[in-house]
């Protein structure tokens, strides 16, 4: 029996550490931290090793490493195995060997990507069977256990940390949606980020289709030697797919009329026209793609209208975590925005937001980073924690205001993920509606 070595847990190390128990391998779990599922992982037969990683796990012979992709090449652990020459693999690669009747809608980028994957899984819907994976918190291999010998389109969402770990993995139709300064803290440099995000077309060929963003200089620096067909897409420019007088078309067939969205800002035209195009590539039809366009309503933390007071709005946008993420949210509305940024610091550079200066009323920064906000920003009060920075919000607001949850920071400092945030933001939104704070 030929062994493997997970390399982390949570979700997606569960889940792989089940399917590859599925296809007869002998399974090793290693996480640093407690293993919850422990037990019932042991009990199907996966050798569990949680608190720590113990050398015995380096004397084995294995076939292939599976590494969490949250987990940097660079930790003593992971270092020895690439030093060793081992093959090392993300969940989502190892995943896609089994599924064999799966087309991919394979969407990456430093921005959007949620939201992009979101709108295409709702057309995907719309046609047949369909499922959601990847970056957006499902792993493929759970989709795969249930589903293996299923004939089904998937909306896939891909970091460049998984894209890292890709050597065979094939999209149907796949996009990097723009490229922005970002995980500078995992990535040697931003070369090397930029050229990450480029893997998911490696594999491709001209029977498959790569939407490349012309409105975007990096993408156009970086996105070379693609195999696979091209499709250039603007929201500014004649393109293959392409906006004018309101109404979307690829090449000479028209696709919806962005009247009709009910999400808001110029990205969301972007966002809507790649996963409409997509959606049409992976064969659902244009009715069904303008009615499900029209029926999706937002993103759970990314620009995520929460509610309204005394024509005070207040909208969720936890999901950026970087200054360019928060762009698009400063463009949807002209003034009056009250804006709560700060968190962990990723030693990434404010300036992008200057320009917005006329459009932010005050700037209410907490965390980390509360302090790199004062150059950015005319009016900017420095806090300790988000809640202190929206009850302040909140005392300042007047009618006619926007108080925006935009922070251009990972949320590590006070929280366990961006979904915790946006959750705790808007527990206090929903005080604040029914007069509890």
């Amino acid at each position: 029996m030929k062994s493997v070595l997970v390399i982390g847990s949570a979700r997606s190390g569960t889940a792989v550490s089940k399917l590859l128990l599925k296809k007869g391998f002998e399974v090793y779990l290693t996480d640093s931290g407690i293993v919850s599922n422990k037990e019932e992982l042991e009990t199907l037969g996966v050798k569990v090793y949680d608190e720590g990683h113990p050398d015995t796990l380096k004397e084995i012979n294995y076939e292939f490493v599976v590494k969490n992709p949250g987990i940097p090449y660079t930790v003593a652990f992971i270092d020895y195995f690439v030093k060793q020459g081992s093959k090392i693999y993300t969940e989502i690669e190892v995943a896609s060997w089994y599924a064999k009747e799966f087309h991919y809608g394979a969407i990456t980028g430093t921005n959007g990507k949620t939201t992009t994957v979101s709108i295409l899984y709702a057309l995907l819907k719309k046609h047949g069977t369909s499922y959601v994976a990847g970056n957006i918190g499902i792993p493929l291999s759970e989709v795969v256990l249930e589903h293996e010998k299923e004939d089904a389109n998937i909306a896939l969402e891909l970091s460049n940390f998984q894209l890292l770990g890709m050597e065979s993995f094939k999209p149907k139709v796949s996009v990097v949606t723009n490229l922005a300064p970002d995980h500078l803290d995992y990535m040697k440099d931003l070369d090397a980020y930029y050229e990450s995000k480029m893997k998911i077309y490696r594999n491709t060929d001209q029977e498959d289709y790569f939407l490349r963003n012309i409105d975007d200089e990096e993408i156009m620096k970086y996105a070379k030697n693609i195999p696979c067909k091209i499709i250039d897409y603007s929201l500014e420019k004649k393109a293959d797919l392409y906006l004018k007088d309101n109404l979307v078309y690829y090449k000479d067939t028209y696709l919806f009329d962005i009247k009709t969205l009910k999400l808001v800002g110029k990205h969301n035209i972007s966002n809507s026209m790649v996963a409409a195009c997509m959606a049409y590539l992976l064969g659902v039809s244009i009715e069904e793609i303008q009615i499900g366009l029209h029926e999706f309503t937002s993103v759970e933390h990314r620009l995520e209208y929460v509610g309204e007071k005394d024509r005070i709005r207040f909208f969720n946008d936890s999901k950026a975590t970087n200054a360019e993420a928060v762009v698009p949210a400063l463009e949807s509305f002209d003034k009056n925005i009250i804006l709560l940024a700060g968190g962990y610091d990723k030693k990434l550079s404010f300036d992008i937001l200057k320009p917005y200066d006329n459009r932010v009323k005050c700037c209410f920064s907490f965390g980390e980073t509360k302090k790199e906000f004062k150059n950015i920003f005319s009016h900017v009060e420095e806090l300790d924690t988000m809640e202190e920075a929206f009850d302040k919000a909140v005392q300042l607001a007047k009618p006619g205001d926007v108080i925006l949850l935009s922070p251009a920071c990972a949320s590590y400092d006070q929280f366990t993920s961006y979904e915790q945030r946006g959750k705790i933001f808007k527990e206090y939104v929903y005080s604040y509606l029914n007069g509890g704070r």
